[in-house]
């Protein structure tokens, strides 16, 4: 495995690559062409989400069984990587309280239950939909192993709440455990000596155990 310091995608534009992001580059240099993604993890606390860099007011109709189900393996199989056998996961619901039994939008009952079903049915330890301002109380209080949210933000305000020196983020699904932070590249304080280096410790010693993990697997 490997780690690498905050990364601008502005700057990887700008140098001329039409990739989307590192972890597409990544992929590219890996010749990967399973399913990958972004997960952010604070402390012991996974979050994957179903859609990403995409504006919320796409955010429904980019929804799908399908969709949740690949955030749903990534998240259960990048978590076993890291030692844990039997990961707990909870999927957040996209619309406030749940939905209120489709008072209040019904893809909590069209796209989210099935795929939590979905992923019973393999044998998965899901769970939810919960309303997202309960899930992260439940899974901050160690009831679940990862999140899976709807959206970006979703997870990430909770994450960068209660933690945001601490983040990680790992590019989840690759052949090779690989690690980064989880905050951007600061240029603002950059030469100061005022930089915190606790997430790029954290990205470390996470690429170090799961780098053991699948290594103690063959």
């Amino acid at each position: 495995g490997f780690c690498f310091g905050p990364f601008n995608k502005a700057g990887m534009k700008e140098a001329g690559s039409e990739l989307e992001s590192e972890h597409h580059f990544l992929a590219q240099l890996f010749n990967h062409t399973e399913p990958f993604g972004e997960i952010n993890v604070l402390g012991e606390l996974w979050t994957t989400r179903t859609t990403s860099h995409i504006p919320i007011a796409d955010v429904s109709k980019n929804l799908s069984v399908e969709r949740i189900m690949r955030a749903v393996r990534l998240a259960n199989t990048s978590l076993k990587n890291s030692g844990i056998e039997k990961p707990r996961l909870a999927l957040a619901a996209l619309n406030p309280h749940a939905g209120e039994n489709g008072q209040c939008g019904r893809e909590e009952i069209d796209i989210i239950a099935p795929a939590i079903k979905e992923a019973q049915a393999m044998g998965i330890d899901a769970s939810g939909p919960y309303p997202s301002d309960i899930t992260f109380i439940k899974a901050f209080a160690g009831e679940f192993d990862g999140v899976v949210t709807m959206y970006h933000d979703q997870g990430q305000i909770a994450l960068k709440l209660r933690g945001f020196d601490e983040g990680i983020t790992i590019a989840g699904g690759l052949p090779a455990p690989i690690v980064t932070c989880a905050h951007g590249t600061a240029y603002d304080i950059a030469g100061k000596g005022v930089v915190k280096t606790s997430a790029f410790e954290n990205a470390v010693k996470m690429a170090s155990r799961m780098a053991l993990h699948l290594q103690t697997k063959k």
